[in-house]
């Protein structure tokens, strides 16, 4: 799942592989901010599809809760 999730967020933020890690805070280690967060939950639900809620979204700190997430949820 972590390989899926690395290449999403790769391809939607333009961020290198290697900086995404499951530890990698996704607003100051990939600089998500709030359009890329859309951006962000779209592709994955086209990718994976799994959607996350708005309300899960904005809590997720780093790559291992979306990761955790989608685990449990998908």
């Amino acid at each position: 799942m972590f390989e899926k999730v690395r290449d999403v967020i790769v391809d939607t933020l333009g961020c290198e592989a290697e900086a995404v890690t499951m530890e990698a805070t996704l607003t100051e280690d990939l600089g998500l901010d709030s359009i890329d967060a859309v951006e962000l939950n779209i592709a994955l639900e086209d990718a994976l599809g799994a959607a996350i809620s708005d309300e899960a979204l904005k809590e997720m700190k780093t790559v291992g809760d979306i990761v955790s997430y989608l685990e449990q949820n998908a």
